[in-house]
């Protein structure tokens, strides 16, 4: 029983930790700006080369020299998706504040479930489709309607959980033909080649500094996937869906202490707690222990 508790305990840390160390993440993005120009273009460029390079050597360490990648067309919507989706979280940290970028990426497992009910006819219940009616409210909330500068930019943000969604979605079929070193390889390589036939202009031998912020950026992001694998050894997938939505109470939190992010307002607020809601529902629903449903 003791050793059962630690393990969980273990989980649930890791995976809080890696809440914390993706909005780390994001937060090396604001950090930068005050003392090197580089594009969100970069960040992300540099996150998929460093992952690519790191996990490719892993696994000549570990003596595999080969991938055996199959369904190519599935594998590459997988690779677009996921591009495109870190693209738009990127941006949205630039252009608008670290908080609202990051509780709207958190919006991905509402557009899951509302996208599974939608074109894959799974199983519906009312209670979550109230859920995802709480969740679009709290999504306007955040947007801040009556700040259409700051809402046209959170669009960048709305649009990466939009796009993950589709992401996510696509990972579950790709999982039945490929295994997770097949996969994540093929993210790597994809992403980091479409940035920068993309993006070129953009991506250039960084100065000491630049790579300083570089490396930060895309350490936090591996580090957070590390901690988020090895968290789902211990903990239920409820549990740490759950504990996962946290990073969007963390960044509402953080903001103004760890990037200088004006204060949340009482109103985005009510939007994060509505979203975070909504997270742990669907996360429940779907573990099939639905509150009521």
């Amino acid at each position: 029983m003791l050793c059962f508790s630690y393990k969980e305990l273990l989980g649930s840390l890791s995976i809080f930790g890696s809440a914390f160390c993706f909005y780390l993440s994001t937060a090396a993005i604001r950090w930068s700006h005050a003392e090197v120009d580089l594009s969100s273009t970069f960040f992300v460029f540099s996150r998929f080369f460093l992952g690519f390079v790191l996990f490719g050597s892993i696994l000549l360490f570990k003596g595999r020299k080969r991938i055996r990648p199959r369904r190519y067309d599935l594998l590459l919507i997988r690779a677009v998706t996921n591009t495109v989706a870190v693209f738009c979280f990127f941006k949205a940290v630039e252009v608008t504040t670290v908080a609202e970028a990051n509780i709207l990426n958190m919006t991905y497992p509402i557009f899951v479930a509302l996208f599974s009910w939608i074109f894959f006819k799974e199983q519906q219940d009312y209670i979550a489709y109230l859920m995802a009616i709480l969740a679009v409210c709290g999504i306007v909330l955040v947007m801040s309607p009556g700040n259409f500068g700051s809402g046209w930019n959170n669009l960048w943000g709305l649009s990466s959980g939009i796009v993950a969604s589709w992401a996510i979605i696509t990972l579950n079929s790709v999982r039945q033909y490929n295994d997770t070193d097949t996969v994540l390889l093929f993210v790597f390589g994809v992403g980091m080649v479409l940035l920068y036939a993309g993006f070129h202009e953009d991506i250039y031998i960084p100065t000491h500094q630049e790579l300083f912020y570089l490396m930060l950026c895309g350490g936090f992001g591996i580090l957070g996937q590390y901690l988020l694998t090895l968290g789902f050894r211990f903990v239920t997938a409820v549990e740490g869906s759950i504990i996962s939505s946290t990073r969007i109470l963390l960044a509402a939190v953080l903001g103004p202490y760890v990037v200088g992010d004006p204060a949340m307002t009482w109103v985005g607020w009510i939007g994060a707690f509505f979203i975070f809601g909504a997270n742990a529902y669907l996360a429940a629903r779907k573990a099939g222990r639905g509150w009521g449903g």
